[in-house]
């Protein structure tokens, strides 16, 4: 199996900024979002199971589900978010294994935003954590996604603090300042992953 670096960090932080620099050097992208989007396309068993919890509305009529609505549903409910959880990190889990096993790229960076949260740290090789302060992650996700400064804080403060995974990380990219100075931050440690993954054996 590929060397494994996980990438993570708080909503609004950049990862996919920062994945996309490594994409462009070779790495191979694993992204957990993706991979949890594809469990429950139309037509997988995922799908209807959840539409037999929370009701056929919960189905958009083009047949995908209405991701919005669900995460409402579950936000302030911890009885069915621990549900969908059971139903789905199972079936992201076995699809994630099996991408890592058919990968052939030196290594793997391995998207996890909810990495510290959902305890999967000790499955990489190596944390790289993207970091920004909470200022700034308010400010990006209230542009990005269209919501209110509130539900951004809501969001911001169902995960892990901003030390809590600053404590995991094996790497640190600051994103604070403007794209450019990610560019040689990843460079440098591209150069890193390639040399730790060809000293571990396959």
């Amino acid at each position: 199996m590929s060397y494994i670096v996980a990438l993570t960090g708080g909503i609004g932080s950049g990862k996919s900024t920062v994945a996309n620099a490594f994409a462009t050097r070779g790495a191979a992208i694993v992204d957990a979002d993706v991979i949890a989007r594809e469990v429950v396309q139309p037509g997988e068993p995922a799908l209807e199971a959840l539409a037999q919890r929370f009701g056929k509305q919960i189905i958009h009529s083009d047949g995908s589900l209405n991701r919005p609505l669900l995460r409402e549903k579950i936000f302030n409910n911890s009885e069915d978010k621990q549900w969908v959880n059971n139903l789905l990190h199972p079936l992201i889990h076995a699809r994630t294994q099996q991408i890592f096993r058919e990968a052939s790229a030196p290594y793997i960076l391995w998207v996890v935003p909810l990495l510290v949260e959902n305890g999967l740290q000790s499955k990489a090789n190596r944390v790289l954590v993207v970091d920004v302060t909470p200022e700034i992650q308010l400010s990006r996700t209230t542009k990005r996604d269209n919501v209110s400064l509130q539900q951004a804080q809501q969001i911001i403060s169902a995960q892990v603090s901003r030390p809590q995974r600053l404590a995991y990380a094996d790497d640190i990219i600051d994103n604070n300042s403007t794209p450019d100075t990610i560019e040689p931050r990843v460079k440098a440690l591209h150069n890193c992953y390639l040399k730790l993954a060809a000293s571990v054996p396959r």
